[in-house]
């Protein structure tokens, strides 16, 4: 392959060049491999030297020539790795020569400085890597490794490829420097989230959504004089909900063929809504903006990285991924542009709270000048209630005695399965009874399968109950999934209490749709808002006191009276007012600009005015198209 001659020259000064037999990059990541079997288990000083002088992340690997035959290693694996490890699933990724290894207790593989893994590694001559398997099986998890597996090749060129980019020119001086960033969505609206970065070297976007609230100004400004989608070095996706992700396969469907940067559970579960999406249109007669296929590539470009850890993705910008608090795998990305010239932290959606499912959101970083943070609930009265827990526990009670049916109408992912957890604590409390059926309808099953598959994202008390069965409250035996508009029906029909949650959360589309339809005009029943309602949706119009709604199906249009019961609880992964307030007041360093976005209007204003007010930091309230210098 065709390397970059600076780098490839300092690292072959220090490690011995006739031992390597190839050198490959993995985006940011160099890989050196070797047919030379003693190297390769014994090496135990030049990489590690090499690592030291160019500080970039080397690995040794044995070529693939090398590695013993796959039938006779899957044997090997079986019989090292003992049988209270479980072994499930062995997939080979024979161009890079990487076995993954699914295991029931990969503590004890891991056991004794890793000897097991070891001698794995000694015997087969391939690379071990381990995966916990997850409690809930989830066909998506399974698809999407297939994707990669399939395209082990394909992946190998691409992410050399962007190696390439990444070190062209490296260390080269820049005689002209300057960050500017374009808001293409998400300014002073919540909904369609892009934000455009370039440097004369680069040019990255940070998220990609849709405005599921809106039919005429849904999508990002692509079309805004300084983006050209040939020209883009890379994608960073903060967080997997539609609002930052929904319009990214339709980039491929036009041709971009670039790296697309993220956390490994937002890539799971932005595939599995951005499938979704695909499904509700179909079922409204609707032509999808973009194709399964294009959901294919995404996932085919995809690099996944892990929090706090650093990754160049051009030649001169930099990202860290920190904990952002909002659902699995979001992060807040910390982007260090040059040698020093401009640090920027893109917040995306924080929660700046410990929730039942995650830790709050990250407050230390290296070097921050400029902020841009959400102002989804950053109105001056935009603060949650201490004592939601106790309200919604009498709330559910009360719709329990008298017979009636709970609809919640939540996101896909995050506010369902923190409803989940919430709910079995009030059950251990014996707040609420054990017995009630908790329905589960629309992805939330296949949501709570990849929660269930990275517990090292989540809290860590809630980490610890997911590794044992009898204590993981994704397995409580009163959960169920509904998998059929039979069971749907079924459910509906059957006069005992019980809690269904279903997407969608504005009641935009989805089985919460069908359920408030078939609930609405019984008064015992009740529907509870848990999330986030945007202006124009269905659910915003009932929260503001309508009597009826209407549905319209081909000609038809029909009425619904509203009689049930509405109640609104906080399960929010955003942060509220005062939280908001706390973060940048915590955040170490404090930025000298902030740039308030992603949310309404007058609250992007009202948070906007507060910061400047208490902190005597410059503030702007973008607006879509606006285009800012940063340096």
């Amino acid at each position: 392959m065709k390397m970059p001659a600076d780098i490839i020259k300092e690292i072959m000064k220090i490690v011995p060049e006739e031992k390597i037999s190839d050198v490959a990059f993995e985006a940011a990541n160099i890989v050196l491999y070797t047919k030379n079997k003693g190297y390769f288990l014994d090496d135990k000083e030049t990489v590690r030297k090499a690592v030291n002088t160019v500080k970039k992340r080397i690995e040794l690997r044995p070529d693939p020539s090398m590695c013993v035959d796959q039938e006779t290693t899957e044997k090997l694996i079986h019989t090292i790795l003992t049988a209270e490890s479980g072994v499930d699933q062995i997939v080979f990724d024979p161009e890079r020569s990487v076995v993954y290894i699914e295991v029931e207790n990969p503590g004890i593989a891991i056991a004794n400085r890793g000897a097991l893994i070891n001698k794995v590694k000694e015997e087969t001559l391939w690379m071990p890597v381990l995966k916990r398997k997850p409690p809930i099986k989830s066909q998506l998890i399974e698809n999407i490794r297939s994707v990669l597996y399939e395209n082990s090749e394909y992946r190998r060129k691409f992410l050399h490829k962007a190696g390439e980019r990444i070190y062209n020119g490296w260390q080269k001086e820049r005689k002209e420097e300057w960050v500017r960033i374009t808001y293409l969505g998400g300014g002073r609206q919540v909904g369609r989230s892009a934000i455009f970065l370039q440097t004369p070297e680069s040019r990255v976007l940070f998220d990609c959504g849709v405005d599921p609230a809106s039919d005429d100004h849904a999508y990002p400004y692509l079309e805004a004089p300084e983006f050209r989608l040939e020209e883009l070095d890379a994608i960073v996706i903060s967080h997997a909900h539609l609002d930052h992700t929904g319009f990214l396969p339709y980039l491929f469907k036009y041709g971009y063929r670039g790296p697309v940067y993220c956390t490994e559970p937002t890539r799971d579960i932005m595939s599995l809504l951005q499938l979704d999406l695909i499904k509700i249109a179909r079922d409204k007669e609707e032509d999808a903006i973009y194709s399964v296929d294009e959901v294919r590539e995404v996932v085919k470009h995809t690099v996944t990285l892990d929090l706090e850890s650093v990754t160049d993705i051009t030649p001169d910008v930099r990202i860290t991924f920190y904990n952002a608090g909002h659902i699995l795998g979001s992060a807040m990305v910390h982007i260090h542009v040059g040698n020093g010239l401009h640090n920027i932290l893109y917040t995306a959606d924080i929660k700046y709270a410990k929730t039942h499912m995650l830790a709050p959101s990250h407050t230390k970083f290296p070097r921050v000048e400029t902020m841009l943070i959400e102002s989804t609930y950053g109105g001056k009265d935009n603060v949650v209630s201490n004592s939601a827990d106790d309200e919604f526990a009498r709330f559910i009670i009360n719709t329990m005695k008298r017979g009636g049916k709970v609809l919640m109408p939540t996101l896909g992912s995050g506010r369902a399965q923190e409803v989940v957890v919430l709910i079995e604590k009030l059950i251990k409390q014996k707040k609420i009874p054990k017995d009630v059926p908790i329905y589960l309808d629309g992805m939330l099953w296949d949501i709570m399968a990849i929660h269930t598959a990275y517990p090292e994202f989540l809290n860590s008390s809630l980490r610890q109950r997911i590794f044992h069965k009898e204590d993981n409250p994704f397995l409580a035996e009163n959960i169920k999934r509904v998998g059929s508009a039979k069971e749907r029906k079924q459910i509906v029909e059957e006069g005992e209490p019980c809690i269904i949650i279903a997407t969608s959360g504005m009641l935009t589309g989805g089985p919460s749709v069908f359920y408030l339809q078939e609930l609405c005009a019984d008064k015992r029943n009740a529907l509870v808002f848990s999330c986030y309602q945007a202006e124009g949706t269905l659910g915003r119009q009932i929260q503001a006191g309508v009597s009826e709604f209407s549905i319209t199906t081909g000609r038809k249009v029909e009425a619904f009276p509203i009689k049930l019961e509405i109640f609104k609880i906080e399960i929010s992964g955003h942060s509220d007012r005062r939280e908001l307030m706390n973060f940048v007041k915590n955040c170490s360093p404090r930025p000298r600009k902030v740039l308030v976005n992603h949310g309404e209007i007058s609250r992007c204003l009202d948070f906007a005015r507060s910061l400047h007010q208490q902190f005597r930091i410059e503030t702007i309230c973008p607006r879509n198209l606006d285009c800012l210098r940063l340096r």
